[in-house]
């Protein structure tokens, strides 16, 4: 950690120190530290360690997934903090669609103490200019900001841009979502010989990681690790 992040670190506890408890959004009682209170995060759906290191689904003894090993995604790796299920996906759909971006922080921090591989930099999953326009706000580069903030790892919000304005991944059958994201992205060189670190809100099938993560390797980067607040299990699809 550099001296300034140092220094930053220390303004930020104490200013968590003096300043009042806010109450959490899950059931209101006083929570100081995080969006939500110790109580409720002891109840949060924090996904098991017993899952697949490549794409994060459940596995019986934390080895990669028959998925991963017949079809290998072209990251490498994936953190993901929760289960993608009730009451986290309020509070990610609270981030995403109702503007409550204290929640990114909370969020984002959940995802740290799980990071061991520390890449070259973060890249968040870009919006189409369109979509942009019309949220207001990308919730993945809300996450990614405080991530590299904290890791002291650089940020490269513009490497890549959606170049297709595609249909909502959420809307569509699971067989059409990788023909939706085919060439759906664009990538700058900058990203050569690099160990990147794509941050989103949640993997579902994994199809737009999985082609963003393509993209990148295309443009030269040489490892790809995809961080997630929360992955959707197959129950729960």
């Amino acid at each position: 950690m550099s001296i300034l992040s140092a220094a930053l670190l220390n303004i930020r506890l104490e200013m968590e120190r003096i300043l009042p408890d806010h109450p959490c959004l899950l059931c209101g009682a006083p929570s100081r530290q995080r969006a939500w209170c110790d109580a409720c995060d002891v109840a949060l759906p924090y996904l098991s360690p017993a899952h697949c290191p490549q794409c994060a689904l459940p596995t019986h003894d934390s080895a990669v997934c028959g998925h991963c090993l017949q079809r290998p995604p072209q990251f490498e790796r994936t953190v993901a903090a929760f289960a993608y299920s009730f009451p986290v996906d309020k509070l990610v759909q609270a981030l995403k669609f109702n503007e409550q971006l204290t929640l990114a922080r909370s969020l984002a921090e959940s995802m740290l103490p799980l990071i061991k591989a520390h890449p070259s930099c973060i890249i968040p999953m870009p919006l189409h200019p369109a979509r942009l326009r019309e949220r207001g706000f990308n919730q993945s580069l809300e996450l990614s900001r405080y991530l590299a903030r904290h890791l002291d790892i650089p940020l490269l919000p513009t490497v890549t841009q959606r170049v297709r304005d595609t249909s909502p991944q959420s809307g569509l059958p699971w067989k059409e979502r990788k023909k939706n994201l085919k060439q759906a992205f664009a990538c700058g060189s900058e990203v050569a010989g690099l160990h990147v670190a794509i941050v989103d809100d949640v993997m579902t099938t994994g199809a737009s990681l999985n082609e963003l993560a393509k993209t990148l390797k295309a443009a030269g980067a040489c490892e790809v690790s995809a961080w997630v607040v929360a992955r959707t299990l197959p129950h729960s699809r």
